[in-house]
């Protein structure tokens, strides 16, 4: 792999949550109180194949997620309460929040991600032409130029192209 890649992840409905039907609707993570937030379960796969993503990245990786303050403090909860950073080999300090999706593309840039993982489109539509390899996490279709990965398991197939 290119001792340059670098792989950023989307938290809800990616590492948390898993993916929902097209559309607006959120993880329950939002909901609920702040003890139902951190037992709620990583999305199905994603303690399979993340942690060797990671290692394949050299720990290159980085959780970079939209939310508001309230949501910021339950993720990071949530990452403590899972043990996620020693578990998937993620570095504590790589994760990055943003208040809109289209920031995405600011942290993309500055971390000089060239993997990204989102369930977002509008999120692929704001880092097009900075992440050279993005891909569409979830049910929905993918566009042209965005690879389709519609959960873990088929993400440990294709190998997210890392080179």
């Amino acid at each position: 792999m290119d001792a340059e890649a670098r792989l950023g992840i989307d938290f809800g409905r990616v590492i948390h949550g898993g993916p929902l039907a097209p559309g607006d609707a959120d993880t329950v993570f939002l909901g609920g109180d702040f003890e139902e937030a951190l037992a709620s379960p990583a999305t199905e796969g994603m303690w399979d194949v993340l942690p060797g993503l990671i290692e394949a990245f050299g720990g290159r990786a980085w959780i970079i997620s939209k939310c508001g303050e309230r949501v910021r403090r339950r993720t990071l909860a949530w990452l403590d309460h899972h043990d996620f950073y020693e578990r998937a080999g993620l570095p504590r300090g790589n994760v990055r929040f943003c208040r809109k999706r289209a920031e995405k593309a600011r942290h993309c840039a500055e971390l000089g991600i060239t993997h990204m993982i989102d369930d977002r489109l509008d999120v692929h539509r704001a880092i097009d032409g900075i992440v050279a390899h993005r891909y569409l996490f979830g049910p929905q279709e993918a566009p042209g130029g965005v690879r389709h990965v519609p959960d873990w398991a088929a993400a440990a197939e294709i190998g997210l192209d890392v080179r």
